[in-house]
């Protein structure tokens, strides 16, 4: 038996991206650990990290390619599996042109830059990901805004943090660790949480504003009224910074306390108490979760939220939102090759007239992409790639995508395991773990690091995804590297560093800077923050944000109410899976065995409905079924679910995708959608509930 080495490497069980220590002996990690040399994780791992093993050695995980017969699935070579991806490629190119094909990620294993560049050289334009509503969502609508993604400062000190729709503790979401909101809190900073549920943060805040799901823009506008109306706000900033101030002054008049109290159901003192908090406890930063992206409001949301750090003086000052500054290592933009697509394939991007804000971070809204495949809409979409996604599961209107997906000509996805999307693919491809993986990590991320992932072991035949980009892009006579490592090296090439030397470093920093703007001014066209927006002016939308109804509530849609009486507030998060992720992992699934939907007592006794029982969730698209758990902290008409669910141990065909999968009740519609962004809306519809009779059993 050989000596254990531990190697320092990077996790990518989440977007966390904490550092670990990783036990190796005779080829096989035998254990993990935080690093607490890790700059941004200080040797806090979560438990997604520490199961990683679990994973990585799973008997149902696939490690060698395959392609569908009519007998089965069948072992093939790389060299097959690759060849067949490229024949069926070229004669889609060939029959409809390279704008019929389509590649797909999900939110895994840290590929962005050669996903894109992939996708640039193929000639498509269509990129589906889940950045339309979420994290890419909230960087378009910065960056017309003021030009950068600003983020909480946690180490400059805030003394009030807003956590806005985010549990930080056990999502560690992109830029942030846990552990930083922790360390700030625990320092002395004062909390205001706005949440539709009473959770950990709710009971440690100085105010909690119990929000109507769905309505967080009209609350952040109501803010800007107060901050406005008393004159809260940072003079010479606005003087100096802002443009399109008295615009904004007028807009927010439409939006007094006593008016957003009847939207949010959040009394007009409390939310004038909250926005005199937020303006007059400096510095101040808030820290905002995706369920504000995942609504028709996404970008007007994203936006207010911006303009309430511009105006009460809190936009990249210390332990406000800061631009952290970048290492200088080559972007994901400038790695991506977007100049390869030509201004013709760039037109002609599924929805790209309608969604300019997608469009401008080059993806497109999935609803667009299912409608071309199953009614040729625009043009037929006739094959793709999907990579580390499981949109089956995790995609509103989930029926619609299996349907898509299905009647496609040719689909070839990349995972870990046959997943309900994988099981629809013709070939499929054996990724590796972020064990397996050589990358220059959290290149894509704001907070102002790069570090080094090395490859701790192999595992059978996978391949890490950048290989797999890189070799099968060569077979569609692309240009890449010979190797993953060499392509690292162009990516360091600013900095000086080879792969090599960057591996022992172990990560680089950016030197931070406060106040740019002062010198440099936003980069925006105006040079300042565009509350008022020049370039959504300028492409015929409202340059003001505003509030608008949840197309499905029981506001706009009371002719529903009667049948659907509650609000759906889906994907709600749990601490040991990652999306649909992680749910062969004994440990984690120990944790959490079966799915949860959160009830009112009064709402569950209405019902017949007692702690623990299977309870049906309907929508006007279908129903599903979860766990009650009663939980006297959200509002009786709110119904809380979670997301993600399927069934690995059901060996059948499907694993059971459509058993307890919330997304078989959202909605697509394109009247749901941001306007801009084409955002989805994952989060607030209207259900009914009922108690399913059937015996009570741990699993469905």
């Amino acid at each position: 038996m050989q000596e254990v080495k531990k190697i320092r490497t990077v996790c990518r069980s989440c977007h966390g991206g904490c550092g670990v220590i990783a036990h190796v002996q005779d080829g096989r990690v035998v254990k993990i650990e935080g690093d607490s040399e890790s700059p941004i994780s200080g040797g806090t791992l979560c438990s997604k990290g520490l199961a990683i093993t679990q994973l990585a050695y799973h008997p149902d995980r696939i490690l060698h390619p395959m392609k569908k017969t009519k007998g089965g699935w069948s072992r093939i070579s790389w060299d097959e599996a690759l060849d067949t991806i490229a024949h069926e490629f070229k004669k889609v190119i060939r029959q409809y042109g390279p704008q019929s094909l389509f590649i797909g990620q999900g939110t895994g294993r840290d590929y962005e830059s050669h996903f894109s560049r992939f996708g640039n050289m193929l000639g498509t334009p269509n990129v589906l990901t889940a950045g339309h509503m979420c994290y890419l969502s909230r960087i378009g609508a910065s960056l017309i805004t003021c030009g950068r993604f600003p983020i909480c400062d946690y180490a400059g000190g805030p003394k009030c943090i807003v956590l806005w729709g985010v549990n930080p503790l056990w999502t560690n979401p992109d830029e942030y660790k846990g552990v930083d909101f922790w360390k700030a809190y625990k320092k002395g900073a004062r909390l205001l949480v706005i949440d539709p549920r009473r959770n950990f943060y709710t009971q440690k805040a100085d105010l909690w504003l119990q929000i109507r799901p769905g309505t967080d823009a009209a609350l952040a506008l109501a803010f800007l009224n107060v901050i406005i109306e008393e004159g809260l706000y940072d003079k010479e900033f606005v003087a100096n910074y802002i443009h399109g101030w008295e615009a904004l002054v007028e807009r927010v008049k439409l939006y007094p306390p006593e008016k957003v109290e009847k939207i949010t159901w959040i009394p007009s003192e409390l939310i004038r108490e909250a926005a005199r908090f937020y303006a007059l406890t400096k510095p101040a930063a808030i820290h905002w979760g995706v369920p504000t992206e995942q609504t028709i409001n996404c970008t007007d949301f994203t936006r207010t939220a911006i303009g309430l750090m511009a105006v009460t003086g809190n936009l990249d000052a210390p332990g406000g939102n800061v631009f952290r500054v970048p290492p200088p290592v080559r972007t994901v933009s400038q790695f991506s090759a977007h100049d390869a697509l030509t201004p013709e394939q760039r037109k002609a991007r599924l929805g790209g007239e309608q969604y300019k804000l997608a469009a401008r971070m080059t993806i497109i809204t999935p609803k667009v992409a299912w409608d071309a495949i199953l009614e040729g809409k625009n043009y037929p979409l006739k094959a793709g790639i999907l990579v580390g996604t499981n949109p089956v599961v995790t995609g509103a209107n989930a029926k619609g995508i299996y349907q898509a997906l299905k009647k496609l000509d040719f689909l070839a996805v990349a995972d870990l395991f046959l997943t309900p999307t994988a099981e629809l693919a013709q070939i499929f491809l054996p990724a590796g773990t972020w064990l397996e993986q050589n990358h220059v990590s959290e290149n894509w991320k704001f907070h102002g690091y790069v570090l080094a992932r090395q490859k701790v072991v192999e595992i059978g035949e996978a391949w890490q995804d950048h290989k797999i980009f890189l070799e099968l892009g060569k077979r569609m006579g692309q240009k890449w590297w010979d190797t993953v490592e060499q392509a690292l090296d162009y990516i360091l090439e600013p900095t000086g560093l080879t792969w090599e030397q960057f591996k022992e470093k172990g990560y680089l920093q950016g030197e931070m800077s406060y106040y740019k703007y002062r010198n440099a001014g936003f980069s925006t066209p105006t040079r300042k923050v565009e509350i008022y927006s020049t370039i959504l002016e300028q492409w015929g939308r409202d340059p003001l944000p505003k509030y608008t109804e949840i197309p499905e509530s029981p506001v706009s849609r009371p002719d529903l109410s009667e049948k659907y009486p509650y609000i759906l507030n889906a994907g709600l998060r749990i601490p040991v899976f990652f999306h649909s992720a992680n749910r062969q992992i004994p440990w984690l699934r120990e944790i959490r065995p079966y799915p949860i939907v959160e009830l009112h007592p009064d709402t569950a006794k209405k019902h017949g409905i007692q702690e623990m029982d299977w309870v049906w969730i309907e929508s006007p698209r279908g129903r599903v079924k979860q766990r009650a758990r009663l939980n006297d902290g959200i509002h009786p008409m709110v119904v809380v679910a979670e997301h993600g669910w399927w069934y690995p141990e059901i060996k059948e065909e499907g694993h059971g995708w459509d058993i307890s999968n919330i997304n078989l009740l959202t909605d697509d519609s394109y009247e749901s959608l941001d306007p801009v962004m084409g955002a989805t809306n994952l989060r607030v519809l209207l259900c009914n509930i009922s108690r399913c009779e059937q015996k009570q059993e741990d699993r469905p």
